[in-house]
């Protein structure tokens, strides 16, 4: 076991990132380039997104199923922006069974395609409208550049694919979903959110719209943390998914699709962790609390050890474990625990057991600060004050950090060095030449166009070129 300090994340942000992975056991490199092995408890947290997920998506009145790994080529050449935007990231299997495949098969980047197929023959009547369907699934995008969880060959997540009768519907549904990904992300996750619309040259390859939750990572850049599309009719007209609708008139489709990754597990990382490793909000982590009895010898061990049993079973209706590893020191055990992110210490030893007490440590608040003595008949109450104590800090560390790291340049000058360490929020023209400029120029990027900024009339000039501008945009460097 690995008891050495993190690299200061300030120092070298990228290794703190990828060691603490590896050291907190979320993940560790596969056998195959660009790929991962998602371990135990890096999975549970992905448990956890998904039941938090899964649970508003059925709210809203989706349901799951599962559609193939393997797609037909002729289905993503179909859609002719879709397959272009795609096409450098495709794996494809030209051969099965030792034969040579008619066709190649693409392992699924995406199913809008092979969603859209079924979809043309299930849909016949406006009756059958609408189509609100979930998937939990893993997908492969062949990237040049990876690393953990934020981009990897290979990755899981939910892609939602639905169709409507009406282009209003659909878009209505898109922004719900949009919605639900915000809530998700504020409530369980403590990560703060931007809620907008994608730039033309961002949005996703074949949507008619793209719109994305931003947030703010520890070292200032931008994570695309979730994506809602509205298709509009471009998949329906290519896949022939058509209706007989109340007129008895044949009419496309409306369809959208939405998606949210086990990037969002970066997320976590890189918005809460620090130079003692991870931080988890206690709504999404394996362990809530840890229990780490404190003891010399055999006779406070018979003394604590008890107590610390009487603790976990006082504290079951969170998720909690009592450490009774043997052959490590209580000292080795909390600095253990810091780094895989436990928002919440439970420390018994024999002077808390003579006076019915323990002592609770927060994750979030480092040393003495963060601790707090308590009566043992307390305990139960006392923890569950404070994790919502600690998921409301995070969420207001969170958000004050992005606003403390957001400007509003009064030049381009100005945007380049803002985007140095921080977003830029500026009026653009709406030019795609504009934004490609503060691309090559700063290598920050439109994230999105948020609501926010963008709800009353607000006209001004290009932060870029000068000409009159209607909305206001945040350019930053992303992941």
């Amino acid at each position: 076991m690995n008891n050495e300090k993190l690299p200061i994340r300030q120092e070298n942000y990228s290794e703190w990132y990828n060691q603490v992975i590896q050291r907190a056991e979320l993940a560790d490199y596969a056998p195959v380039r660009g790929c991962m092995v998602v371990r135990p408890y890096g999975w549970a947290i992905w448990e956890n997104i998904q039941k938090a997920l899964d649970e508003r998506f059925k709210a809203t009145g989706h349901v799951n199923a599962a559609f193939p790994l393997f797609i037909p080529m002729s289905f993503l050449e179909k859609e002719k922006e879709h397959v272009e935007g795609f096409a450098p990231e495709l794996a494809v299997v030209t051969i099965g069974g030792g034969q040579q495949l008619e066709e190649p098969l693409v392992v699924r980047p995406t199913s809008e395609t092979v969603i859209g197929h079924m979809y043309a023959k299930w849909i016949k009547s406006y009756r059958d409208l609408p189509v609100l369907i979930n998937q939990w699934a893993n997908v492969v995008r062949w990237e040049m550049r990876t690393r953990l969880f934020l981009r990897t060959l290979e990755f899981y997540w939910q892609e939602g694919h639905t169709a409507h009768e009406t282009m209003a519907e659909a878009q209505e549904e898109t922004l719900r979903m949009l919605d639900v990904y915000a809530d998700f992300a504020i409530n369980e996750a403590a990560v703060p959110v931007v809620k907008g619309r994608k730039s033309e040259s961002e949005k996703f390859a074949g949507a008619a719209t793209t719109y994305s939750i931003e947030a703010m990572m520890g070292d200032t850049r931008a994570l695309q943390s979730g994506t809602s599309h509205n298709l509009g009719q471009n998949f329906a007209k290519a896949f022939d998914i058509q209706y007989l609708d109340r007129n008895n008139e044949l009419q496309h489709c409306w369809t959208t699709s939405w998606g949210l990754s086990t990037r969002f597990v970066g997320a976590i990382i890189m918005t809460h962790g620090d130079d003692q490793g991870l931080i988890l909000p206690p709504r999404l982590a394996p362990i809530q609390i840890v229990i780490v009895p404190i003891y010399k010898n055999d006779a406070e061990k018979a003394l604590v050890l008890p107590a610390a049993e009487a603790a976990q079973k006082a504290l079951s209706a969170f998720r909690v474990k009592l450490d009774a590893r043997e052959e490590l020191t209580p000292g080795f055990k909390f600095n253990d625990w810091e780094l895989r992110g436990v928002p919440l210490r439970v420390e018994i030893g024999p002077k808390d057991v003579a006076n019915a007490s323990a002592m609770l440590a927060r994750r979030d608040v480092p040393g003495r600060e963060g601790k707090q003595l308590v009566a043992l008949d307390a305990l139960a109450a006392t923890a569950g004050n404070l994790l919502v104590e600690i998921q409301a800090a995070l969420l207001a560390r969170a958000a004050d950090f992005r606003q403390a790291h957001t400007s509003m340049p009064a030049d381009y000058a100005e945007l380049q060095q803002v985007v140095e360490n921080g977003w830029a929020v500026a009026h653009w023209c709406g030019n795609p030449a504009c934004e490609a400029k503060v691309k090559e120029d700063t290598k920050a990027t439109i994230r999105n166009i948020p609501f926010e900024l963008n709800q009353a009339a607000d006209p001004g000039k290009c932060i870029v070129c000068g000409a009159p501008a209607a909305e206001k945009v945040i350019f930053s460097r992303a992941y």
